[in-house]
């Protein structure tokens, strides 16, 4: 029994160690998406570049985030999540170093776009952390709590990135601004190099590549569709017919998945009844956390005296107002964990989408003053924060245990597709129905934010909604007590 206890404690400290160096990792990722924001303006003025086509690093990066997840989640699956990992941020530090030495336009749109590797840190680390402790004692517990700390890793380097980047970018030059970041990802790289132990027990197999074809082909259509959307605006026929086409594929992928003895991605999960509510949850959640956060931040920076609707916040005060949003994430992140072993983690999940579709309603009545904005972000800040770190732990604990680092980024690939979605409706949104001043401006609709927040609101409720009919010991040690899934019972006979 001694001998028990002491193995158990040591694995735990063991596991503890490799949460610290992939919190560093996530910690980087942060700064990564945070420190940019700043000099956006700067890098177009140094590309030689409008404003507007900045745009274009945003859509090229969500675009190959969609393309390498499905890839890299599988391939880590099959030869080990540490080593996907090893590769993914040698990629990414190759494109980071590029962006401080080019003023072409065209190689920092590419290198921006490769950077984007780095999204599939999170999930091959959920993932790593999962099979690390396979044969612990509260394998959920842990796996949520080590989520938990990996966000609120992950929004503090957005902090220190955001607040870091526009400081630097003020007072050195822009080529020894971009360096900083290329720098962390390289002392990144090291870590996980010599700080990570592989996840034991890899699957093997081979990839299956007319799967990666299938579904590389359907994302690019879909999100390229959406992309002519929100450029040409909803009168363009051919972006709804590369949209729809995008739609279609899926139907080729599926069916070819179905008859594949090792898929790419087991599509049988969508009909579980723990993953199912997971990967929807995830679409929809990814409507807010994605797609309403532009918005957000050009309403407070609206002129009320001007346009009659808004804040008229400062660049600072509107930062104020992200940190806010930020630090609730943080909080939310670190809080699930705890509040999920008190009562249960489907439940945990219930609530924290509730806290989101609440606080994105809670604007309709109460948006004119900076005080009810930052309550109101603070509100969906919390349910957010919980969301990011419960999903992919969520996942992994429902997945079949061949599928762990696919079921992980699976929520990440879906997120990924909501927020597409989401920043496309809500572009046209703003766009239609501008009245008086705004008609004339640059402001959006104020009929445009309203169903911003609404949207927002009504899609996390329904996630609300749907999580209640997850079966109610999902996600729970109870239902992971060995690598089952907890709503997987049907895979088996499903095959």
């Amino acid at each position: 029994m001694a001998r028990t206890a002491t193995s158990s404690r040591v694995t735990i400290g063991a596991l503890a160690s490799v949460v610290g160096f992939l919190a560093f990792v996530e910690f980087t990722s942060g700064v990564l998406q945070g420190y940019y924001t700043p000099m956006l303006t700067d890098i177009a003025r140094h590309l030689g570049v409008h404003d507007a086509d900045v745009n274009w690093l945003e859509g090229t990066q969500l675009m190959l985030s969609a393309l390498v997840v499905p890839a890299f989640a599988k391939l880590g699956d099959m030869v080990g999540h540490k080593r996907m990992l090893v590769v993914s941020t040698a990629v990414t530090a190759a494109a980071s170093l590029v962006l401080p030495f080019t003023d072409s336009f065209g190689v920092f749109l590419a290198a921006w776009a490769i950077q984007g590797f780095y999204v599939v840190w999170l999930p091959l680390e959920i993932a790593l952390i999962w099979s690390r402790s396979r044969r612990m004692a509260g394998r959920a517990t842990i796996t949520a709590r080590a989520a938990g700390f990996l966000v609120a890793a992950l929004e503090t380097g957005a902090i220190v990135g955001a607040l870091v980047g526009g400081m630097l970018i003020d007072s050195l030059p822009l080529w020894i601004v971009l360096l900083v970041p290329a720098l962390l990802v390289v002392a990144c790289f090291f870590v996980i190099l010599f700080g990570v132990r592989e996840s034991p027990e890899p699957t093997g197999g081979r990839l299956d590549t007319v799967g990666l074809v299938l579904i590389s082909l359907a994302l690019v259509a879909f999100t390229g569709g959406l992309s002519l959307l929100r450029l040409n605006g909803p009168a363009d026929p051919i972006a709804w017919l590369v949209t729809a086409l995008g739609v279609l594929l899926v139907v080729p992928f599926a069916l070819w998945e179905l008859r594949h003895d090792d898929p790419l991605i087991d599509v049988r999960m969508f009909r579980s009844p723990a993953l199912g509510p997971v990967f929807l949850t995830a679409g929809l959640f990814g409507v807010s956390v994605l797609g309403a956060q532009a918005p957000l931040s050009t309403f407070a920076r609206t002129d009320p005296g001007t346009y009659g609707y808004g804040l008229g916040t400062s660049g600072f005060q509107t930062s104020l107002i992200i940190g806010v949003y930020l630090i609730a994430m943080i909080t939310g992140a670190l809080l699930y964990p705890l509040i999920a072993r008190l009562t249960a983690p489907r439940l945990t999940l219930i609530g924290a989408a509730t806290l989101v579709g609440v606080g994105f309603l809670l604007f309709l009545p109460f948006h004119d003053t900076y005080a009810q904005v930052i309550v109101n972000m603070v509100i969906v800040g919390l349910g957010s924060g919980a969301l990011v770190a419960a999903l992919p732990a969520a996942a992994a604990s429902a997945a079949p245990h061949t599928q762990t680092g696919v079921a992980t980024g699976l929520t990440n690939s879906v997120k990924t597709v909501g927020g597409a979605i989401a920043s496309c409706a809500f572009g046209i949104a703003l766009l239609h129905g501008a009245t008086g001043a705004a008609a004339h401006g640059t402001a959006g609709s104020f009929s445009g934010y309203l169903t911003v927040w609404v949207v927002c609101g009504v899609t996390a409720l329904a996630a609300a909604v749907l999580l209640l009919f997850v079966p109610k010991t999902a996600f729970s040690d109870r239902a992971a007590v060995d690598d089952t899934d907890a709503a997987g019972q049907a895979l088996p006979a499903d095959r």
